[in-house]
């Protein structure tokens, strides 16, 4: 809950000035629907691609449906390729 507030920072600054936006997700240990709204927000901000999420986040993903919504890529190489 403390990373939070300077990720969404991050984020909003990000999506500001450029037009996609690429989210390493492959440490992130916990999320729930805060983390979730945050990137649904930031998608329709700019072009948001979250890169090697954890099998855990990739499952509340699914569970969600925010997978069918925002642009997953498997790793990192991957979603800094146009």
């Amino acid at each position: 809950m403390t990373t939070i507030a300077p990720l969404a920072d991050a984020l909003n600054r990000a999506a500001a000035s450029h037009p996609t936006v690429v989210l390493d997700a492959s440490s992130v240990t916990f999320a729930d629907s805060t983390f979730l709204n945050l990137l649904l927000r930031v998608h329709e901000a700019t072009c948001l691609r979250i890169a090697a999420p954890t099998h855990q986040l990739m499952r509340l993903f699914q569970l969600t449906a925010v997978d069918t919504v925002l642009d997953v890529r498997a790793t990192l190489e991957a979603a800094t390729r146009p």
